[in-house]
């Protein structure tokens, strides 16, 4: 399943929970909790379990639902917003500091009956210290990082090169890499910045996530190309794999491709472009 571009739409404007889908994102997520005002919270689970009951609603893109962090008023986002529907594919968890929040949330969804993954948002200090136990947690299909949350908790100023958060994000994708599962990039917060957002979805690629979170549908295909490999690119990787199939019916390890010996980590490579190029309908 991909998730190259994961849009947020807010829960309490049912309008755009319904175009979200239309975005070309590979995912949506209905936000019940920074998007949505406190007094607005009840209209947004409403609106948003409206949406989710709606028999003309069928999307193309995986749909999922972030409800509020544990401990605040999660059980009454999963209890409204997510009732009687099928139509949720994952419950993004905001600001995880570790494994036993997690168990909460999935207590109330199985309480309620939503057989989902989750999908854990780390955004804290103490998140990222304990990223490989929150990524091998119950139900746990993929980890976020949310960046501008996670400056704030230890004081450090935003900047365009994003060194003060990257040994986070980095400590996320090993997290991930880790359990096997995928890793989600921090958004990028001037919507009108494409050029911006174009060079920090490049860094995302080149870190090892495999998607990148977006807060304007304008995001979405920026991000999409980036995460869209070239056709010299994708016809390296259909060479590589070509290669290796014949060097295994000859019982050869280790072979050449370009004047460039191929091994195990440049087959993975291969077919991570392959995997890419397919998601994005090149293959």
């Amino acid at each position: 399943m991909a998730r190259r571009s994961v849009l947020f739409s807010p829960g309490d404007q049912p309008e755009l929970v319904r175009k979200a889908p239309d975005s070309g994102a590979d995912a949506v997520v209905f936000d019940l909790e920074d998007a949505v005002v406190p007094d607005r919270k009840p209209a947004a689970r409403e609106a948003i379990h409206e949406v989710l009951t709606d028999p003309a609603f069928d999307p193309d893109c995986s749909v999922w639902v972030r409800v509020n962090p544990p401990g605040t008023v999660a059980e009454a986002d999963v209890a409204t917003a997510l009732a009687d529907s099928s139509a949720v594919d994952a419950v993004m968890v905001p600001k995880v500091g570790d494994a036993t929040g997690l168990e909460r949330i999935v207590d109330l969804l199985d309480e309620h009956g939503v057989d989902a993954p989750v999908i854990a948002l780390i955004e804290s200090a103490a998140g990222v210290l304990h990223a490989e136990e929150i990524a091998t947690a119950d139900r746990v299909d993929a980890v976020a990082i949310g960046a501008e949350d996670l400056a704030a908790d230890i004081g450090a100023t935003r900047t365009e090169e994003g060194f003060e958060v990257l040994h986070a994000r980095e400590q996320v994708v090993l997290a991930a890499a880790a359990a096997g599962i995928d890793a989600l990039d921090t958004i990028h917060v001037d919507v009108d910045d494409t050029e911006g957002l174009a060079s920090a979805a490049e860094t995302t690629v080149q870190l090892g996530f495999d998607g990148k979170m977006a807060i304007h549908p304008a995001q979405v295909p920026v991000i999409n190309d980036a995460f869209t490999p070239s056709e010299d690119r994708i016809d390296w990787a259909e060479r590589v794999l070509a290669a290796k199939a014949e060097a295994d019916a000859e019982g050869r390890g280790v072979f050449r491709v370009d004047d460039e010996m191929i091994d195990a980590p440049l087959i993975a490579q291969a077919q991570q472009v392959l995997d890419r190029a397919r998601a994005a309908g090149k293959r």
